[in-house]
This record gives C-alpha cells, sequence and structure tokens, in this order.
C-alpha cells in the first residue's frame, strides 16, 4: 500500500536543507507521496530509510528497461488507468515481426523495409524501433541464429520468440550486449529460461495458456529471485487478448498487485493475420490500452502516420504544453544579416513554421519568443504574444546578436504591425500570410 506524507516525513531527517529541491522535508514528502519527486532525491536520506521506502514509493506497475545506448527504452512505470488522472509515463514500442519460417527473400525486404519508415513529428523521431524474432524449431537452429545475425545487424533492439533454452542461449550470444527481450518463459520452461535470461541479463517474456497462469509463473519467478520480465498477453483472439492486457493493468494499479505490475507484449500481427486494416486498428487499441510492445507485421508510411500522431498526442503529458525553447534559430544557413520571422513557442507550430521555411531554402532566422506554449491566435488572446512582448524578446535577446532588420510577423497577427512599428523604429516589419504554406511563395517573392 502507498504511503502517505506524513509516513515518508517521518523517515526524512527533517533538516530542511532544500537539497532536494522542495523548500521543506515536509514538502519533499508530501510529493514523493504523489508520484511528484522520487525519495532518492534527498541526499541526507540514510540507507535503511531508503531501502524501506523504495518499494513503498516506487510505481506500481515496474519500470523495465530494454536495450541499450541510443536504442534503450523504458517500459511500464505507470501510475494511473487514465491518462486524464495524470499522465501516462512510458510509450509503447513498435516492432516488426520476422519468422526463421519464412524464406531469406521475404526477411530481407522486411529488414531493408524498416529503412523507410523514419521521419521526425514535433521534435521526436518516429521509427520501428523493434525487431520481433520468431523462433520455428521446423526449420532449425542454424537459421534462426542467421536471421538473429541480420536483424541485430540493423541496430534494431531484438525481442527473442523462444522457448527453447540451448536455441535461446545462442541466439543471446550474439545479441546480448545490445540487451534484447528474451520471451520464452511458460509455465513448464521458467526456471531454466530464468537462467538463460539472468546470465545474459536481459528482460524476459513470460507467456501461458491464460491469465491464471502466466500469473502463477510470475511469481515463480519472482521467487527466483526475477523481477526484469515483461509479460506476453497474446491469446488466439482479439477480445481475450484486450481482455489479459486490462486485467494486469488493472491489478497492478487498482489492487496494487505487484505481481501483475509488469509491461506487455501484445502481438497484433498474430491476431490480425493477413488483415492490415485489422492489424492497423487493433495497433491503435493496444497503444491506448495497455501495450508496452506492439508486435505486426509490417511498418509502412500509411500505417505510419496516423499510428505515431495517435501515440504522441497520448503519450504527451496533458498538463503541460508542448513547447521549444525561446531563441534565435538559424534555418537554411541563415546568418546575421539574414531576414528574420517570428512566432510562437508552441511546438506543433515551430515545426510546421520551420519545416515549410527549409522547404523554402531561404537563409533566415526563426526568432521563437515565450508564448506560454499557446498557438498564434490563443497566444494573441491571452495578451502572450503582443507587441510589447515581441518588441521586449527582440530587444533584449535578438539586436545585439543579428544586424538584419526586416521582421516577418504572422499573418494571423497583422493587428499588431502598427505598434510594432512605434516599438521597434529601426525595424520594418512585414506581414506574412495567413498560412504556413503559403510561405515558401511568399520568402522566394522577397529574396
Amino acid at each position: 500500500m502507498a504511503l502517505t506524507g506524513i509516513q515518508i516525513f517521518k523517515m526524512t531527517p527533517k533538516k530542511n536543507c532544500k537539497e532536494c529541491g522542495s523548500p521543506t522535508c515536509m514538502a519533499f514528502s508530501m510529493k514523493v507521496a504523489q508520484g511528484a519527486a522520487d525519495i532518492s532525491a534527498c541526499p541526507h536520506m540514510s540507507e535503511e530509510a531508503l531501502a524501506t521506502l523504495a518499494d513503498a514509493t516506487a510505481p506500481p506497475m515496474k519500470t523495465i528497461k530494454i536495450g541499450a545506448g541510443d536504442a534503450e527504452y523504458t517500459l511500464g512505470g505507470e501510475t494511473v488507468l487514465y491518462r486524464h488522472e495524470k499522465t501516462f509515463v512510458s510509450r509503447p514500442r513498435y516492432a516488426v515481426a520476422i519468422c526463421s519460417c519464412m524464406d531469406d527473400a521475404t526477411i530481407d525486404a522486411k529488414l531493408e523495409g524498416l529503412k523507410k519508415v523514419d521521419y521526425e513529428r514535433i521534435g521526436e523521431r518516429m521509427y520501428v524501433e523493434l525487431i520481433y524474432v520468431n523462433y520455428s524449431a521446423e526449420d532449425g537452429q542454424d537459421k534462426y541464429l542467421d536471421i538473429v545475425k541480420k536483424a541485430a545487424a540493423t541496430g534494431r533492439t531484438l525481442v527473442l520468440e523462444c522457448t527453447d533454452e540451448a536455441v535461446a542461449k545462442a541466439a543471446l550470444d550474439i545479441c546480448k550486449d545490445a540487451k534484447p527481450v528474451l520471451n520464452g518463459a511458460t509455465a513448464a520452461n521458467a526456471e531454466a529460461m530464468n537462467a538463460v535470461a539472468t546470465e545474459a541479463g536481459v528482460v524476459l517474456g513470460v507467456s501461458g495458456a491464460d491469465m491464471n497462469e502466466i500469473y502463477d509463473t510470475i511469481a515463480k519467478l519472482e521467487g527466483l529471485g526475477n523481477k526484469n520480465l515483461v509479460v506476453d498477453v497474446t491469446a488466439d483472439d482479439v477480445k481475450t487478448t484486450f481482455a489479459n492486457a486490462v486485467q494486469l493493468r488493472r491489478a497492478a494499479i487498482k489492487d496494487g498487485d505487484r505481481t501483475c505490475g509488469y509491461p506487455s507484449i501484445v502481438k497484433v500481427a498474430k491476431l490480425a493475420k493477413d488483415d492490415k486494416y485489422l492489424q492497423e486498428a487493433l495497433a491503435a487499441l493496444f497503444t491506448m490500452k495497455y501495450g508496452s510492445i506492439i508486435v505486426l507485421q509490417d511498418m509502412d508510411y500509411a500505417q505510419a502516420l496516423p499510428l505515431y500522431g495517435l501515440r504522441q498526442n497520448v503519450f504527451t503529458d496533458p498538463q503541460k504544453p508542448m513547447t521549444v525553447e525561446p531563441g534565435i534559430y538559424p534555418i537554411n544557413g541563415g546568418d546575421e544579416a539574414s531576414l528574420c520571422l517570428t512566432t510562437v513557442d508552441f511546438a506543433l507550430t515551430y515545426f510546421v513554421v520551420s519545416g515549410e521555411l527549409e522547404r523554402s531554402g531561404v537563409p533566415c532566422n526563426l526568432l521563437i519568443s515565450d508564448a506560454g506554449g499557446m498557438s498564434v491566435l490563443t497566444a494573441w488572446a491571452a495578451g502572450k504574444l503582443s507587441s510589447g512582448t515581441i518588441a521586449k524578446f527582440i530587444e533584449e535577446q535578438v539586436k545585439d546578436k543579428l544586424t538584419c532588420r526586416k521582421l516577418v510577423i504572422p499573418g494571423k497577427v497583422a493587428v499588431l504591425k502598427g505598434d510594432l512599428e512605434a516599438k521597434l523604429p529601426d525595424w520594418e516589419i512585414i506581414v506574412a500570410p495567413n498560412e504556413a504554406t503559403q510561405l515558401v511563395k511568399f520568402l522566394k517573392e522577397m529574396a
């Protein structure tokens, strides 16, 4: 059961040193109880108190890390069932499935196809993070190991589905340094697969005939000291798989059952079979409820654009606006003499505008001022974007760094032109078109 702020406060050193970032130990304790601060932020907490509090203040879902280096991803760590309650913490990761039952041409085509989906949206790289490598005993160990080598060479994090202890060990010898997931523990082989995963230092996936069997297997693995787990909730049909995913999350968060508190694997490739439209719908479903690793047959741009957009929207903190840092952003090699344009710090606005500026090929500087993470018209209506705020930003942060004295303002706030000319008499104020898509033609005509 979660501890209250008072219970946590009793274990603090009560120094009120502020080194944790809070004004008092009581304030810090209340933040820890609410999940807004980590108990380790207190530098004076005794080892005994830390040990006592670590479990009690940890999220009901265990935080699991997979992959290594730039390809390391965090799964789990969730504290709520619904995004509006607080926020979701760890976004699901998408995997494309390959199998030793496939011919070499199909496997090569799938691996090559991964490179085609790789783009940026609102500052986040959108690409297939994982490769799911399934072992088919009929095709033998050697072929599987060759496929693992090919998949590992892509630099993506692997999920190895293999219930054969010897084959799993050989596969991990190839890629264990990249910290893959070994999805291979069942009721029948839990001890053997636990030994393989523990020796390699990788996350172990657990599956079973139903949730009761899976629960017992998890409890057995925990008894062996392994809590570095993920749970394969995939059943033979969509209804049961969805029920498994929800049951696991609810039991962990609502009932406080930490044996259920692990991230999940959902193989929509298995559920959808060859229906790519059903696969897309299921991937969207389990992005929201509650897949941690979602395995698809393929991923192309038509599938990726709506799916990654959904994921980004769901896994963005609703209480924090998406913003970019205020400052001067040179585009297309812009220098101190290049044309200046300004807009708000709302991330979507920035990336749309900067994308069009890049497309124009015209060297320029995009000036971003603090508008509270609001869109242009919203910021103007709220007084966050005004002639005063723009003039102040330019006087304090721009005029001594740039020699250009031409400023292009958003067309939707053309009403600011007169006031800006009065406040910035040395600057020529130019009104841009209303839509960002018109910027390319506008800039080329100005050049």
